[in-house]
């Protein structure tokens, strides 16, 4: 399938925030300048639009891209701009076009529409990746433009209505929008490039791919009901025709590669490190379709049957000195925003909110927190012997590998020493969090001070072979793409090999509202709804016979939209937690606390068998007041 992309422009002399704010509302991205000053590209940037420039003039504020002669595009590269930033004006020289294409390795060679064939078969040479772009006022245009060799389409001043019959007409090809850059720039190249303020309104329209993000309002945290629509999971298109439109999973309408690796999937072989990377670039239809067979795998391995734990956070102090950028919860000295109040548990206190949960009903609590500037590795074995003393039959889910690598360095032992003493002491599970993403690349600008891919795993692979088992996570949305979070599912799968130490996989979507690197302009506004999906259902697929249970985040995307991801791979609902901290720091609605009741009456509504389990998945008998009422625990405990 030939993907055709368009960009929504409006040609202008001069901007201003109001004008560009309107623009833009009505969906245009891009306001293109013949010589941008610094009030026009000021004026569109807080509107929400990309400024582009017809005028190579170096003297003149840096726009986000340029739409330039053939000599300027030349100039252009000699100057060390990238060529996906460069759009060539085709001359009457094809010669002296061809040289400009050619030399400055130019993303977009822009023809009049009388001109496709002649842009096209420039295009078409040997070592020539430009694409040809042309203006088109129709339907009629566009297509005739596509049967001409052009596969960049510029709307001026369509509504979406014209854009969705534009879809409709060209329904043998991809349709996809851009941005003022090509979709696939990679945000490393846009991070080095962009002057700060344009990659911060480059970041606000971009999803994963570097494609224009879709319209609505919703993102992960909001409390605003997501925009999966009511008979299909994609939500990449607004109109009705797309949303109400009941989709069926048809192998022979898709992509014969994207077909070809799901057949595979159903029939028992797991996609590779590069199929998985092209399932989570899925669009469209595409989505419903990786949805669907990651429905059938998951009835094949676990039924009807969705599980959930009653279990409760305890996030024992907020202060921190590391420096992580999605991290809205820490109130360290080396954090940026500071913010409310830091606090630090005494262990009385932590083995108080211990007790009191098992008198709820709890059977897991979950030990998470910042890693505190006086914390040694014997302040978590302390924690988890108090908590034992008390309640020994209490499941103690506990430590990331950060603050197991940081508690053995303090200590100046081993990791597997130190890990032995965690387990003796009463740890059960360890957390997969700290992983966010497990490529490097991405982890130098998301949590540059925490530690790398190969000291995660060196923790997980050190539990897993002590007995002590793990969950395994993913946060995406912020500056990663498909090739990381393909290179993450690589990394648990390695693991998962060696030592089948991970009971489930656990996508946690990024809350962008209040993270310190949202904040700054450096990352996207959290995961589009498609990414959340494909996440959820390409793990389902990627982890067929390793990994049984994959968990949706109902934390992260409130319970109704954690209810649509059930038939999209997932098979658990987590815990009920009680007073979750981390994400609510970040802006979310959702996440303090739900009764196993609720659990129960959403699954029963979503037709599928409730089943209460432990924290290693073995079922447990629903829960009931009296749980724990011959072994009640009561402490006199001081909180200090």
């Amino acid at each position: 399938m030939i993907e055709i992309t368009y960009l929504r422009l409006r040609p202008a002399e001069d901007v201003n925030e109001l004008w560009a704010r309107t623009r833009r509302k009505a969906g245009t991205t891009v306001a293109e300048l013949g010589e941008p000053k610094t009030d026009d590209i000021a004026g569109a940037l807080a509107g929400g639009l990309l400024p582009v420039s017809r005028s190579a003039d170096v003297d003149a504020p840096e726009p986000a891209a340029w739409v330039v002669a053939p000599s300027q595009a030349i100039e252009l590269a000699n100057a060390g701009v990238p060529g996906w930033r460069i759009t060539v004006c085709a001359g009457d020289d094809r010669m002296q076009t061809l040289d400009a294409v050619a030399r400055s390795e130019a993303a977009y060679l822009r023809v009049g529409r009388s001109h496709v064939g002649d842009g096209a078969e420039i295009a078409a040479l040997p070592a020539v990746s430009t694409r040809v772009s042309v203006f088109v006022d129709t339907v009629d245009d566009a297509l005739s433009a596509v049967a001409h060799g052009a596969c960049d389409l510029l709307l001026r001043d369509w509504d979406t209505e014209s854009v969705v019959s534009l879809r409709d007409s060209l329904d043998a090809h991809q349709l996809v929008e851009r941005t003022a850059l090509p979709a696939g720039v990679h945000i490393d190249e846009a991070r080095d490039h962009l002057p700060e303020p344009i990659f911060t309104a480059y970041l606000n329209q971009l999803d994963s791919g570097a494609a224009v993000r879709p319209a609505y309002e919703w993102a992960p945290g909001k409390d605003i009901e997501a925009p999966v629509p009511p008979r299909r999971f994609s939500a990449q298109w607004p109109d009705d025709a797309w949303r109400q439109h009941e989709y069926q999973l048809d192998l022979a309408a898709l992509d014969p590669a994207l077909s070809a690796i799901l057949d595979r999937s159903i029939g028992g072989t797991p996609p590779s490190r590069d199929e998985v990377e092209r399932l989570l670039r899925a669009r469209g239809a595409e989505v419903d379709a990786v949805a669907a067979v990651a429905d059938r795998l998951r009835r094949e391995v676990n039924g009807d049957v969705v599980t959930y734990v009653v279990n409760r956070n305890i996030n024992y102090t907020n202060q921190c000195y590391f420096r992580c950028g999605f991290c809205a919860f820490s109130k360290g000295p080396r954090s940026l925003n500071l913010r409310g109040d830091p606090y630090l548990m005494s262990i009385p206190q932590v083995v108080e909110k211990s007790v009191d949960a098992w008198n709820r009903g709890a059977t897991e609590v979950c030990l998470q927190g910042g890693i505190h500037p006086e914390f040694t590795g014997d302040f978590y074995v302390a924690v988890v012997e108090s908590i034992k003393e008390h309640l020994p039959d209490m499941h103690i889910h506990g430590f990331t590998p950060l603050e197991v690598w940081q508690g053995a360095e303090t200590l100046g032992t081993d990791l597997r020493s130190f890990l032995t003493r965690l387990r003796d002491a009463g740890l059960g599970t360890l957390p997969g969090t700290a992983a966010e993403i497990l490529d490097d690349r991405v982890r130098k600008h998301l949590c540059p001070d925490k530690i790398r891919t190969s000291q995660w795993s060196e923790v997980m692979v050190q539990a897993h072979e002590l007995g002590l088992r793990s969950t395994a996570t993913i946060m995406f949305g912020h500056i990663d793409d498909p090739g990381a979070w393909a290179n993450h599912f690589e990394v648990l799968r390695q693991i998962q090999r060696r030592t089948g130490g991970f009971t489930e996989v656990v996508p946690l979507p990024f809350v962008h509202m209040g993270a310190p690197i949202y904040l700054r302009g450096r990352s996207r506004p959290g995961p589009t709804w498609d990414e959340v999906v494909l996440i959820h259902a390409v793990a389902r697929i990627a982890f067929a016979g390793l990994i049984d249970n994959i968990q949706s985040s109902w934390v992260k995307l409130g319970l109704q939209a954690g209810r649509r991801l059930l038939d999209a791979g997932c098979n658990d609902m987590g815990g009920t937690l009680m007073d979750e901290i981390i994400s609510r720091s970040a802006g979310a609605a959702h996440g303090r606390f739900v009764e196993a009741e609720d659990f129960i009456n959403l699954i029963d509504a979503h037709g599928r068998v409730p089943q209460r389990r432990d924290t290693l998945y073995r079922p447990l008998p629903p829960p009931l007041p009296e749980d724990h009422s011959t072994t009640e625990v009561h402490l006199g405990l001081e909180a200090t």
